[in-house]
Parts: C-alpha cells; structure tokens; sequence
C-alpha cells in the first residue's frame, strides 16, 4: 500500500492458528450495488476443506455505503474476512489492486509461509467452484491461472442488440486465433483448449511466483496484463483454462478508467471501433505466431545473437539485437524482440471484416490441426526438441 493511504480498520473475524493457505484479495470501491452478490458468491465455494480459505476486502475512497453493508454481511461468510478501509486522492485500479493481493500475500505468508493467491472484482459474481477449479489448475503444474468473463446475462439484455452480435462473431474469432497460436508456437503448460483472456476479475497466482514478479504492477490501467505478461515473461507457467468463468456487470459507467465498462460504452457509441489488439488478420498473426517460435528456438539454441537475420526481418538495430539476445529469460527476449520491432505493431481488424477473417482462420485450422497432432506426439518422443510444426517457411503477411 501506498505510504498516503491510511488505513482505518481491520476484520473481528476469528482465523485458524496457522491461518488461510488460499486467501482471495478484492478491491472495493463504490460498490453499494453489487457487493453483497460479490460477497455471497465467494462466501459460497465448495471442494475446499475448512480454514484453507480466506478473504481480504480493501475498501478504498468508498462514499456510498459499501463499507456498512460490508460489515453487516462480514460475519454471515463463512471464511476469515480481513477488511482494511483506505483514503487516497490518487487511487487507481492497479494502486488497489496490489495492496489488496499484497495483504493477502501478507497473511499467507504469516501463516503457512506459502499458498495461493486469487483476485476477482467487486462487481463480478464467482460460481461455487471458481477456487477449486483454479486450484485444481495449478496443482497441474501451473504457476498462476487466468480465468474469462462472461457478462452478467440481466444487464447484457439491456444493451444495444449489436453489441452482443458483434461479442459472438470476437468470441468466435478469439477462440480461432487461440488455437492457431497453439498449433504454430505450442506452450506445453498452456495446451488447447484455452483462451487468452487476461482481465483482473480472475487471476490466481503461488505466493511465491507473485512475490518472485515484484507483485502486481502499480500501474492505473491494464495492470492485470502487465502481471501476467510479467510471469510469463519470467519463465513461469501461466494456464488459461476455459472452464474458469467469472460473471463481470455489464453497465456502462465503471470505477476504473479504461476498464469493460468504457470499452462496452465505448462499442454502444461507435459500433465500428476496433476490436481488441491481438485480432489481427489471419495471414499477419500466423506470421507473428511463426516468428515467436523462431526466435524460442534461437535463443534455446544460443544462436540468437550470432545469426542476426531475425532483427533484419524485424527492422530491430543490430546493438538492440545483441542485447536483447542476451537476455537470460526466452520470454523476456522474445517480448522484447516484438516491442522492438516496428513491423510487429498490432492491427486489430474491425467487426466488419470479421466474418471473412473467421471463414479464413477456419480454413487454416484445417490444415494445421493435422500438423500439429503430428508435432504433438514427436515432442512426447524422443525426438523431442528437433520437431516443428512449421520450421522452414514463414508464412505469407
């Protein structure tokens, strides 16, 4: 937490002598509407045995009753509730975000030393087994885990009809481009079926891996990308599984600048904004996909800064090439490499042109399922690391 915030009160609740191991951190912010929904869905979790789970609520520049209804529904969970109230003239999303997983952190490390942490928002509803389907994806191997959303059905009604046309013609898209990426630069921890969602109101991440990242980054808008590029980035293994689904609120005046709330706005005034950044066209993302694996391959094998024709490609100077491939982390280098690269810069397409990209991203999924069946069984073999879907020809832009 900032050192100007001031912290005014703490939970009553009673805790287990060794405390939570899994401890879910929200910040709350004028919330009068939505928080006790918030509240009772977490209060209602299964599959996890008790004193496991606890809550932290950081209540912060609240001035509409959030904090009164907080405290009347505070002994009815079931769970260890921590509430901690702040003021500060200069809260953001990302501020509130990291003091709130930095007190969940906090106390499983008081505790048990070592646990999980997740994070949802205050106007999202979990379902009973949100925190047995993460745990469950991190028992698999996972580092940290990032959920979808899907938009609570009683306020997506009342939207404008072309808006949730144009979400099922994205959502479509999404998942097609999702596993185009799959098939042409495979994450072994992250196997299709996944997405790529990556959005504040599901994360879950070890306590060791939050702390490793430097927390969540305090940044006011898009910090929930920032961490999660950040582990990746880093070498751990962050899972997208698609059956971790959160309901977000879709009303059009939010707390958080830049959050669904203006994007949804924004989408009801100007239907034929962008789409989001990654949905590119077809042929430009399958290269992008190629040349990510390209260059994971470069710098596995040492040859990243020796063979520079990859920064040529790419428009990257030689002296920013080398010290780019000399980065200890392939994730970091290969970010690195893309936001050096001035022909990487994304180009969303717009909702009109989505039908046709969709008909085409059918079309190459086609030919690269079999491809990348193929490749998938070579890796489990003991050829393992020689074998590439695609390894000699990128393909067109």
């Amino acid at each position: 937490m900032s050192p100007t915030a001031l912290p005014t009160a703490a939970s009553q609740a009673l805790v287990p002598a060794a405390g939570p191991d899994v401890v879910i951190a929200i910040p709350v912010r004028n919330e009068a509407e939505r928080i006790a929904a918030c509240l009772r869905a977490i209060g209602a979790q299964t599959g996890l045995a008790p004193g496991r789970l606890g809550l932290v609520l950081f209540l912060n520049n609240c001035t509409d009753g959030t904090e009164a209804i907080v405290a009347d529904l505070q002994a009815t969970l079931p769970m260890p509730v921590r509430v901690i109230t702040a003021t500060y003239d200069r809260a953001h999303a990302g501020w509130a975000r990291r003091a709130a997983m930095d007190a969940a952190a906090a106390w499983i490390e008081a505790g048990p030393g070592t646990g999980t942490i997740l994070t949802s928002d205050a106007d999202s509803r979990v379902p009973p087994d949100w925190v047995a389907r993460n745990l469950a994806a991190l028992d698999a191997g996972a580092d940290a885990v990032a959920g979808r959303v899907e938009l609570a059905p009683e306020e997506a009604a009342l939207l404008p009809p072309s808006l949730p046309a144009r979400g099922k013609l994205e959502d479509a898209y999404d998942a097609l481009i999702t596993e185009i990426e799959t098939c042409l630069d495979p994450d072994p921890h992250d196997p299709w079926p996944c997405h790529r969602t990556t959005i504040g109101a599901s994360l879950a991440v070890r306590s060791g891996a939050y702390a490793q990242v430097g927390g969540m980054p305090e940044i006011p808008l898009g910090e929930d990308g920032a961490f999660v590029a950040a582990l990746l980035q880093q070498g751990f293994r962050v899972r997208h599984p698609r059956d971790v689904v959160v309901t977000i609120s879709a009303r059009l005046s939010g707390r958080a600048p830049g959050g669904v709330a203006d994007t949804i706005r924004a989408r009801c005034e100007e239907p034929d904004a962008l789409c989001d950044a990654r949905m590119e066209r077809v042929p430009r993302l399958m290269l992008r996909c190629w040349l990510r694996h390209r260059l994971r391959r470069l710098h596995a094998s040492g040859r990243m800064g020796r063979d520079l024709a990859w920064a040529r490609r790419l428009g990257v100077p030689a002296e920013e090439a080398r010290r780019i491939a000399a980065m200890p982390r392939v994730g970091e280098a290969v970010a690195a490499a893309e936001r050096a690269s001035p022909r990487l810069v994304f180009r969303p397409v717009g909702p009109r042109q989505l039908p046709g990209q969709i008909r085409l991203a059918r079309a190459a999924l086609v030919m690269l399922r079999p491809v990348s069946r193929i490749a998938a069984r070579l890796r489990r073999g003991e050829q393992a690391a020689s074998v590439s879907p695609l390894s000699a020809t990128a393909p067109g832009q």
